[in-house]
């Protein structure tokens, strides 16, 4: 099927590898089986003929006109089962993709050697004492979010999964043919499945359903991925490992913003909010419990050759006296055995915890850790190997996750914080949205009463322009509970240029704030602010906002300096380069100096939470590798170098910031451009994809300007055209200002902010496809913008180039350079019946049953293509 003729594709197919080879080609074979059994062999007949299009379209053999009059020539039915069986072709490459980076990675572990990005790297480098030292203040704080970017359906997702399995069990060494069959046969049949589920949600997703896809990552990945990131950084310090006290301590702080995200999005209510951290509890206590059963089960050293501690043996006969029934029975179980007993009547108190039994039940999460840290105590003495192995990890677990798993955040505009307080002063009834604002409040409120306060107390104030807009919720708060107001850390987010321009002159105001003056006093002098990437590039450009971020940085913390806080800046980065994406670790290493001090928090969007979290040995390598970068990037050393290169280039940078502005604004402002866009791009239609429950833009009707227009539709539906646009537009004019290309190839080399910011405009550009995007650009009937579109193209592109060194983008990253090649003319079929769509409902004057044929197609195209480019918004 469509894997038939892999081998034959010019230098991405001679670099790819032989297991990966293999994987494609088997999946590319099992699907082609199911096609012909499922839709006839005229349809795989059809999908060849588009597949051997498009490649020889590449190579200039066909011209695109003839793809297009091929596609047209389709019913519309056969078109979108063309559409979905490219969908699930790119899923299923992007798996046999998984699967070879998981075994690399494995390889490169079983080599023994400091893998590189590493935690163990990171020691090596810096030294034991030096990490030593950064450890007490080591925090790495990932948030996951619910904006809409994961296109495929959870259906979708667990059938992928399904998939998985079986190919991980048929590529095991030492299986049978008898088995391997077997197992080949389960393939065909998931894949069977895959590709008779709807690759469409047929309803809209509510808030709680995406707490329910996020706590997948959880279940499968998080809970057990934490403590092995810890073991390796204790056995980077002392190979001693397991045997001794750590020398590591838990510095993973998760978040989450999903049921907790109220900023223009109506259907996240307080209700929503309580049983957001709910649900959240319940999955970490099941978790927590069924570890501790799992510990305590195996943990039989018996009493004679692993006495217990005199501290021990009276917690066991006062839980004896006060739960005599659950611990006898314990007793009698597991008869002399006393640490097993201890750690069952843990998990026992576990579950009561779970049930809510609270006569059983703990208060708090210290109390479990001071149960378990009792039994590690006493096993210390008599059996460190098991007070350090797997009783260390729940010990690590508990301290990751606590009761509550994830600190839930709230996160509300500043406008609406205003409008409430202007109803409440004025007297009367209060409306709706006012007593939404209070009742969120009060959720908090309770919320810190049921779990404490780590589970819920901060809240993000949107579009923050001045210290009045945090006073704000703090007088809300005043108003929703008076002297039981919650504890509260009001974090401004500062997203647009004018607002990072302003934003030390804000956090000056807020320390006026009698109630932030209380929070600094009682922890530490710490402030968090949030920075935020998407609003700001999508305002300034993709150059301007990076340029205008990273000077922002700097002036922060020296303000952070001159008034003694220790400042925390929360990155609010998505997933697509447009919108401040990229490797995480590079753009650790690329901040200002000072400016991470040890911690880094950042969102975790959409589609990079599977990407990134789907897998325990790729989770492990991503926060290793963030780790690593903050660890170094925490460095005197580090930090002194990057200074130099920033004070160096500094006017360089502000050249390239100020040209790249005018020119993105240039045509983002023009008169006629958001009509524009909305008829070059499926902008509206994506509207339609039911990806969250989010809307997609702020207010009713088509954007009158891209400020109406949210940064994750606008990045999707530019990635969709094949332009790209927000990750690239306005550089080239930018690096043009420059009169030397010497000094721009120097600030490549010497400076890691401009070197991220180049390497991630070049990945933007490999993932655009000028002669594509030119055919969506023409339905806009606007030759002037399309003109302008892919002159600036052409100009950054070319200078791009010059300034890397590079013959060809992507010449230095050959494993991504290598899965753009493939999958470019996968992506063009998709493209071609997407634009035959587009086309028809921009252009045509279909019946309501053939637009609603049309969208049907569409749609299917949009979820393909982000598949096949692995990226949304």
């Amino acid at each position: 099927m469509i894997d038939q003729g892999l081998e034959r594709r010019s230098a991405a197919v001679t670099e790819m590898p032989d297991e990966l080879r293999h994987d494609v080609r088997l999946l590319g074979k099992l699907l082609g089986q199911v096609l012909a059994e499922q839709g006839g062999e005229d349809l795989l007949a059809d999908v060849e003929r588009l597949r051997k299009a498009v490649i020889a379209a590449r190579k200039g053999e066909i011209s695109a006109d003839e793809i297009t009059a091929m596609v047209a020539a389709w019913e519309i039915e056969r078109a979108v089962e063309v559409a979905r069986a490219f969908t699930c072709y790119f899923h299923l490459a992007n798996l046999a993709e998984e699967h070879y980076r998981i075994r690399t990675l494995r390889e490169r572990d079983a080599e023994g050697r400091v893998q590189r990005e590493s935690l163990a790297q990171a020691v090596h480098e810096l030294g034991h004492e030096r990490v030593a030292e950064l450890l007490p203040e080591l925090e790495l704080h990932p948030v996951l979010t619910a904006h809409p970017t994961e296109a495929r359906r959870r259906a979708v997702v667990t059938a992928i999964q399904r998939v998985s399995g079986q190919l991980t069990e048929y590529n095991t060494p030492g299986r049978g043919a008898s088995e391997r069959a077997d197992n080949k046969r389960r393939m065909l049949e998931e894949i069977d499945l895959l590709w008779r589920t709807a690759q469409l949600r047929s309803t809209k997703l509510d808030p709680l359903d995406e707490v329910r896809t996020a706590m997948a990552a959880f279940d499968e990945t998080l809970f057990r991925m934490v403590p092995q990131v810890y073991r390796s950084l204790d056995a980077a310090l002392d190979e001693r490992t397991g045997t001794r006290p750590p020398q590591a301590r838990p510095f993973i702080r998760y978040g989450s913003w999903i049921g907790g995200d109220r900023d223009g999005n109506p259907n996240v209510t307080s209700r929503v909010t309580r049983e957001t951290i709910q649900i959240q509890s319940e999955h970490v206590l099941n978790a927590l419990e069924t570890a501790c059963t799992r510990i305590g089960r195996t943990l039989t050293a018996s009493a004679q050759l692993a006495p217990c501690s005199p501290d021990l043996k009276s917690a066991l006969t006062a839980a004896v006296d006060a739960y005599p029934e659950v611990v006898s029975e314990l007793a009698t179980r597991s008869p002399r055995e006393p640490h097993r007993q201890w750690l069952l009547f843990v998990a026992a108190r576990i579950g009561a915890t779970r049930r809510r039994d609270l006569d059983l039940a703990y208060r708090a999460p210290a109390e479990l850790l001071a149960d378990l840290l009792l039994a590690q105590e006493s096993l210390a003495a008599v059996a460190p190997r098991q007070a350090y192995g797997e009783l260390q990890h729940l010990i690590w677990q508990v301290e990751t996750f606590g009761f509550h798993l994830a600190e839930l955040e709230v996160r509300q505009h500043s406008q609406v914080h205003a409008a409430a307080l202007e109803e409440i002063e004025a007297g009367g009834e209060l409306s709706e949205r006012t007593e939404e604002v209070l009742a969120t409040i009060r959720a908090i409120g309770w919320i810190q009463e049921r779990y404490g306060v780590p589970a819920c107390s901060r809240y993000v104030v949107s579009f923050t322009r001045s210290a009045a807009d945090v006073s704000a919720v703090y007088e809300l708060a005043r108003h929703a509970l008076g002297a039981r107001a919650p504890v509260l850390d009001v974090v401004p987010l500062f997203e647009s240029g004018q607002d990072l321009a302003n934003s030390p002159h804000v956090l000056t105001g807020m320390l006026d704030i009698p109630q932030v003056r209380e929070r600094l006093a009682d922890n530490g002098r710490r402030m968090e602010i949030m920075l935020g990437y998407s609003d700001s590039a999508k305002e300034l450009g993709p150059a301007a906002a990076t340029l205008r971020l990273y000077e922002a940085q700097e002036e922060l913390t020296a303000w952070a300096a001159a008034h003694d806080v220790k400042l925390r800046m929360f990155h609010g980065r998505g997933g697509a380069l447009g919108r401040g994406g990229g490797p995480a670790n590079r753009a650790v290493l690329a901040q200002a100096p000072g400016s991470v001090a040890g911690r880094f928090k950042v969102t975790e969007q959409g589609e990079v939470i599977f990407a990134r979290y789907g897998h325990i040995a790729i989770a492990r390598r991503h926060l290793e590798q963030v780790a690593n970068a903050v660890l170094l990037a925490s460095s005197p050393t580090v930090g002194a170098r990057t200074a130099a290169a920033a004070e160096r280039f500094r006017g360089l940078a502000e050249q390239v910031a100020s040209a790249s502005e005018q020119a993105y604004r240039s045509l983002t402002e023009a008169p006629g451009f958001p009509e524009w866009f909305g008829l070059v791009s499926p902008l509206e239609e994506i509207g339609t994809l039911r990806l969250g429950s989010r809307p997609a833009r702020r207010g009713l009707g088509a954007p009158r300007s891209l400020d109406d227009l949210r940064a994750i539709p606008w990045v999707f539906a530019w990635a969709q055209t094949r332009v790209n646009l927000p990750g690239w537009y306005g550089l080239g004019t930018g690096l043009a200002s420059v009169g030397s290309l010497d000094e721009l190839r120097a600030a490549y080399t010497e400076w890691p902010l401009f070197n991220a910011m180049l390497d991630n405009a070049e990945m933007s550009l490999a993932k655009t496809d000028r002669s594509i995007a030119k055919r969506y650009l023409a339905l806009g009937g606007r030759e002037d913008f399309a003109r302008q579109v892919l002159e600036e193209y052409d100009r950054t592109r070319d200078l791009v180039l010059r300034v890397t060194g590079h013959s060809r983008l992507l010449e230095n990253r050959k494993v991504l350079s290598r899965a753009v090649q493939l999958r470019d003319p996968y992506v063009d079929a998709l493209s071609h019946l997407q634009l035959r769509a587009l086309r028809a409902l921009r252009t045509g004057t279909p019946s309501e049953q053939e637009r609603e044929r049309l969208s049907t197609l569409l749609l299917l195209s949009v979820n393909g293509v982000a598949a096949g480019l692995q990226n949304t918004g």
